[in-house]
């Protein structure tokens, strides 16, 4: 390792959140803890042709954005990258990532930038992943996050982006864990918030003895928690007593309550989703006659909204269990006779099947980190030749809310230049705050 004793001036954060500077020589250096603005000098710890990697031995000219992070454990837990940044200068950075990535990787200048969506900066996080670790030297078991860049479990008994229930729960949970015969194969607990209840999931590599059950349910009437279990993967997940209220969230605006598993992919900030979901609404700017597909759909967390405003929605997701899950949510909300389920593999689809779907006025396109490649494609080949479904009609209006804009970039751009849309919006939504995390949302329209 090598301290380089020039002054470098960073210039913008990358989407690791870290500074981005260019030496001397003009080689990119990354820069751990760095902020734009701010004169620093770096320490390197890898070098490459064109980069480097560095942290911060000294800092000659502040950022006026530098604050002092919330939580004592920021800088050894790997969970947040960013509290030393206002929060306000986190949402601005990551609107400018977004739009960066727009144009850079897509060639796409949206119309109108939308105002970034916001919520609680503390407290947000309703479903996390904690790993648990029994260390014998320190002779105590660990409850938390991942040190920084390590396989190590951060000492922590708090957290600040965790709702304080949880967050005061970290410390218990530690005790409760070295006091249980298997304290040695409990690798994992991940936690869920719902509306009415929290739930904790144990993983658990041998069967747990009775003693260690009673242990989980005492700690459950304590607390005021619910256990649920997990042997094997995510499908063997299961509560150790039923009974209880239902773990679920609700989104009031349109009525609608959604059950889920705790090892269900659901938002993980409750707030921002009801904000992203009303705005989704708007956007599409849904009329009662109208048909839309709703792809990657999930639980239904778009789908069921959609249908209270449209004529019939069709769901489409990957796999026969969640589309299951989310009919019975349909039903539930009373929504059955206005939506449809499909399984399909989308990472693989053709423009005949696409047409196979039937036109529909508009799309919601809410895919994983993998974006929606085979759809933008299959949506740009039918443009190119439209005698592969002479009696498909294309969506009017797309939205499009992704998780990472890197792959929203490429379909954006595959969408404006190859398959006739204009891209009318895009804003920055700050899902995952002091985190480097960009989610956003774009909205097309057929030109």
């Amino acid at each position: 390792m090598t301290v380089n004793y020039e002054w470098l001036k960073v210039e913008s954060l990358d989407l690791e959140g870290q500074g981005v500077a260019h030496n001397a020589e003009g080689k990119v250096v990354f820069i751990e803890g760095a902020l734009p603005g701010e004169e620093v000098q770096v320490q390197v710890h890898r070098r490459k042709n064109n980069w480097e990697q560095a942290s911060m031995t000294a800092l000659r000219r502040e950022s006026s954005q530098r604050v002092t992070p919330q939580c004592k454990h920021f800088g050894t837990c790997g969970g947040c990258k960013l509290q030393h940044f206002h929060v306000g200068a986190q949402v601005a950075t990551k609107q400018r990532a977004l739009e960066d990535a727009l144009w850079h990787l897509g060639k796409v200048k949206p119309e109108q930038v939308l105002r970034p969506i916001e919520g609680p900066a503390w407290g947000y996080r309703y479903r996390a992943r904690l790993s648990v670790r029994h260390v014998q030297k320190k002779g105590k078991v660990l409850v938390g996050f991942h040190e920084r860049k390590s396989s190590y479990v951060a000492d922590m008994d708090s957290c600040e982006v965790l709702p304080p229930q949880l967050s005061a729960l970290l410390s218990p949970l530690a005790t409760l864990i070295f006091g249980m015969d298997q304290r040695d194969r409990l690798p994992q607990i991940e936690v869920a918030v719902g509306a009415k209840v929290t739930a904790l999931v144990l993983r658990h590599l041998e069967p747990l003895s009775q003693p260690d059950l009673k242990r989980l349910r005492d700690f459950a009437a304590q607390h005021g928690i619910q256990w649920w279990l997990q042997p094997k993967g995510p499908e063997t997940v299961h509560l150790l007593d039923a009974g209880g209220p239902p773990l679920d969230y609700t989104l009031p605006e349109f009525g609608i309550t959604m059950p889920f598993k705790p090892t269900d992919f659901t938002q993980v900030n409750h707030q921002i989703n009801g904000v992203l979901v009303s705005r989704a609404l708007r956007l599409l700017d849904l009329q009662p006659h109208e048909r839309v597909i709703d792809w990657f759909c999930g639980l239904g967390n778009f789908t069921l909204p959609i249908a209270t405003r449209a004529r019939e929605v069709l769901g489409l997701e990957g796999s026969e269990a969640l589309v299951a899950r989310s009919r019975e949510n349909a039903a539930l909300n009373g929504l059955a006779a206005k939506t449809r389920f499909v399984a399909r593999n989308l990472f693989e689809m053709t423009p005949a099947e696409l047409a196979s779907f039937g036109a529909a006025e508009k799309w919601l396109v809410d895919p994983p980190r993998e974006g929606a490649f085979a759809l933008a494609k299959a949506l740009a080949d039918l443009h190119a030749d439209p005698l592969l479904a002479p009696a498909y009609t294309p969506p009017r209006r797309i939205v499009y809310v992704s998780c990472n804009p890197a792959t929203l970039a490429r379909d954006a751009g595959l969408l404006v230049h190859q398959a006739g849309y204009r891209c009318t919006a895009a804003g920055a939504v700050n899902m995952f705050p002091h985190t480097a995390h960009v989610e956003s949302m774009a909205v097309f329209e057929k030109a």
